[in-house]
């Protein structure tokens, strides 16, 4: 029987969240009068059809840890955090969890839109478990954090969506959860407060706070989280470092979808498998471990049209560390493939960290500097720059591109085509070491005036 239990197992505090195989069907009914023969004659069949949200979906959280979700939308990712909170029971599978749950599901959950924003504030920390005299210690910070001034006496119907993100926020922030988990809410927030929220999260993260953060926006996901979790067609597609997940996926994205293929919908073939399952074998690709050699990602409708990706010293010799300032040659050997049209071809570089942050980006078709409407299918390219990156391990990025449309196509993108680290002798703080001069400036002042 499905459970969900809070969790006390003396061998494992580090554990917060447990999910053991868990499963979730919904009956879908084609008119409102199937629903109601269903509800009278509940033992008939024939009047649903069945829709399982999620199969079989396991995953471990520790403390402390924060965990992005992705994918689609419609792959389970709210059904999972619902199941996580408590608003929904699993029709199979058992939840456990370790902590108080504090969770900024979809715009609209948790408030009456008839109250005001200061009895809401009441009413979602008490059923969170905090006592009137715990709410009403935090409720000068709640207000403080929220800045919506005196609309905290106002009915939330009366708030924009902007100002009911920031105060669902708050609370969540302030009842002290073991686990916090944040559905996609803080899109529709302005980046002052977004980039206020995300320091806030880096600050529970370091206390000890698990995080679940579900988010289309894939750079937030590599910046917050050590791990993530792909979710397609309700079941785990993929789990692991966040850079290695979330660059599968951007490649799944990037790929695109079947012709008619729904989004969300999993095609059963004739041996029972799902059409889901079966793409998942061919077009997920082993990821090596960021502190590896190999890519993290390697894929395209060319895969074999970058002949060699290199970084060189100012001699034309391949380096894996580079001194503050020092030139730097990125290298590219391309075989042109046969049948395209060269004057939308592009060869692009970038330069990204090891959390997936492109830091330094080029391509030949922004800047519009060669031609390669010429003779001859391999050609070489090279880009000159001095290493202005601040200390640590960073890895190449080699793309080629096609630019004939509005969004580039990829021939072949090679995420990880080499490594190499930038060392820095004396501590800079920042990301990178730009041309700053120094001096001091006084102006003479008149004698009658020292």
């Amino acid at each position: 029987m499905p459970a969900l239990m809070e969790m006390n197992q003396p061998d494992r505090p580090e554990t917060t969240i447990k999910v053991n195989h868990a499963s979730k069907r919904f009956d879908i009914y084609e008119t409102p009068l199937d629903r109601l023969k269903h509800i009278v004659f509940p033992r008939r069949t024939g009047y649903a059809r069945e829709f399982w949200a999620l199969r079989d979906v396991s995953l471990s959280v520790t403390r402390g840890e924060t965990v992005g979700i992705i994918g689609r939308n419609g792959s389970g990712k709210s059904t999972l955090l619902q199941i996580i909170c408590g608003t929904l029971r699993p029709t199979a599978g058992d939840i456990a969890i370790n902590g108080r749950v504090a969770a900024l599901l979809e715009l609209g959950a948790g408030f009456n839109v008839e109250f005001s924003g200061r009895e809401n504030v009441y009413l979602n920390a008490a059923m969170l478990g905090m006592t009137a005299a715990q709410i009403e210690r935090k409720f000068a910070s709640i207000e403080k954090f929220a800045e919506i001034g005196d609309f905290i006496d106002q009915p939330v119907k009366t708030y924009s969506s902007g100002m009911y993100v920031r105060l669902a926020f708050a609370v969540a922030i302030h009842v002290d959860p073991a686990v916090l988990i944040i559905d996609e809410a803080l899109a529709v927030g302005d980046a002052r407060f977004q980039a206020k929220c995300f320091n806030k999260i880096k600050e529970l993260k370091e206390s000890g706070v698990t995080i679940l953060f579900v988010s289309h926006d894939v750079g937030s996901v590599r910046t917050l989280c050590e791990r993530a979790i792909w979710l397609d067609g309700g079941r785990v597609r993929m789990e692991g470092n966040a850079f290695a997940v979330t660059a599968q996926y951007t490649q799944f994205m990037s790929e695109g979808l079947g012709e008619g293929e729904p989004i969300g919908v999993s095609r059963q073939s004739a041996d029972g498998a799902t059409a889901l399952e079966e793409d998942a074998k061919e077009s997920v690709r082993p990821v090596a471990s960021i502190a590896g050699d190999e890519p993290i990602n390697h894929w395209g409708t060319h895969v074999g049209s970058i002949v060699s990706a290199q970084v060189l010293d100012s001699s034309r010799q391949q380096q894996s560390v580079f001194a503050a300032f020092e030139p730097m040659i990125v290298r590219f050997v391309i075989h042109v493939p046969e049948g395209i049209d060269r004057r939308a071809l592009s060869v692009a570089f970038s330069i990204k960290d090891t959390k997936g942050t492109d830091l330094i980006v080029r391509t030949t078709y922004d800047e519009k500097s060669i031609d390669f409407d010429c003779d001859g299918s391999e050609i070489e390219i090279e880009f000159c720059l001095r290493n202005q990156l601040n200390a640590g391990r960073y890895l190449l990025v080699a793309a080629l591109e096609d630019r004939s449309g509005a969004v580039p196509q990829y021939y072949e993108y090679i995420e990880g085509a080499c490594y190499f680290s930038s060392h820095v002798q004396s501590g800079r703080y920042g990301l990178f070491l730009p041309d700053i001069t120094e001096k001091l400036c006084m102006e003479e002042m008149p004698l009658d005036k020292q």
